[in-house]
């Protein structure tokens, strides 16, 4: 496991002797963005609490706050979808919080009692213009539909991005009907599954497959690109967004939680409040072409706003959590690997 020690002073590691500081929050991210820079700096300006941050890949920050124990020195643990936040609570790893500032700020249906939202991005329908129609994807639903055999393509059924959006599938339309779309999904691809959310854009591109999903940012990312390559792929994908006369299109989050062994709780309280605010929501979506939590914020994206408006699914992410295990059980019925 490879991690990677962040100092807002010196960079010596995360010592017993660090957790003894009042001024100190030691922070375990999953989130790479330049952006974040300037927010963690915003936020020891305004409260004096120097951040300690170690970053690393989810499951591996999860392993090694498990490892740790009650001697983890931990304060956050901020990371990426859903599903690790809700992993995190199964493992038993956050501590409940009470704040009125978070309460007032996060919507309830973005929240839980032990971690809260902070970005949303959706998870929309690409497909190759040239061959397929925008109305023959107008749903999730769709992918199932055997006109789509052989066109699909998709990355693995066990990433947290599919689970979570399984997941919204289990709690709209029941467990019966969700695995029967996933195995009809199954009978749909073109390929193996394989790669990333970039990698199925691509391959609709190149006509590998005709129909993906993928989540907003990834779409994003690729229309704002300033490669000429890029820019010619993206002329050939169209963009939809899923069940709008429906439950709406599936939102996934990212999120943190104050940790149980947390030694410095009221900073790390402090720092979700932070995150909360309409200048953190503002560097926390812009750093990943995503939507602020707090919905009175607004970012302009052009590349987002390019994709028009449209109606989200309103779930409750600790719906999303509640499913997970199921998500993954159905998935490996269907032999969506």
């Amino acid at each position: 496991m490879k991690f990677r020690i962040l100092f807002a002073t010196v960079a010596l590691g995360i010592s017993a002797s660090a957790t003894a500081e009042d001024n100190v929050l030691n922070l375990y991210s999953a989130r790479h963005y330049q952006t974040d820079e300037a927010l963690y700096e915003n936020f020891t300006k305004q409260t004096g609490i120097k951040i300690n941050r170690i970053e690393g890949k989810e499951d591996e920050l999860l392993e090694r706050i498990k490892n740790e124990g009650a001697n983890s020195p931990a304060d956050i643990l901020l990371t990426v979808d859903a599903a690790r936040l809700a992993k995190a609570h199964e493992l038993g790893l956050f501590s409940p919080v009470s704040s009125k500032v978070l309460e007032s700020r996060i919507p309830a249906h973005l929240r839980t009692e032990d971690w809260f939202s902070f970005s949303t991005r959706a998870r929309v329908i690409v497909y190759n213009k040239t061959s397929v129609k925008a109305e023959q994807v107008s749903n999730y639903d769709d992918l199932a539909n055997p006109a789509l055999k052989g066109k699909v393509c998709s990355r693995s059924g066990s990433h947290p991005y599919n689970l979570s959006l399984m997941a919204s599938v289990i709690a709209n339309q029941g467990e019966a009907k969700a695995e029967a779309w996933a195995k009809g999904v199954v009978a749909n691809f073109a390929r193996a599954p394989k790669g990333g959310d970039t990698d199925q854009i691509k391959a609709v591109a190149a006509g590998e497959c005709q129909v993906a999903i993928s989540n907003t940012y990834y779409v994003a990312r690729l229309l704002r690109s300033s490669k000429p390559e890029e820019q010619k792929l993206m002329e050939k994908v169209g963009v939809v967004w899923p069940n709008q006369s429906s439950s709406g299109t599936h939102i996934n989050v990212s999120g943190a939680g104050v940790l149980k062994s947390a030694p410095h709780k009221p900073a790390a309280v402090k720092f979700l409040e932070y995150l909360a605010s309409d200048e953190a929501q503002r560097y926390f979506a812009d750093g990943n072409n995503e939507w602020p939590a707090v919905e009175s914020v607004k970012v302009a994206n052009p590349a987002l706003d390019a994709l028009g408006k449209f109606k989200a699914d309103k779930l409750p992410v600790k719906n999303l959590a509640m499913y997970q295990a199921k998500a993954q059980m159905i998935f490996d019925r269907a032999g969506f690997k």
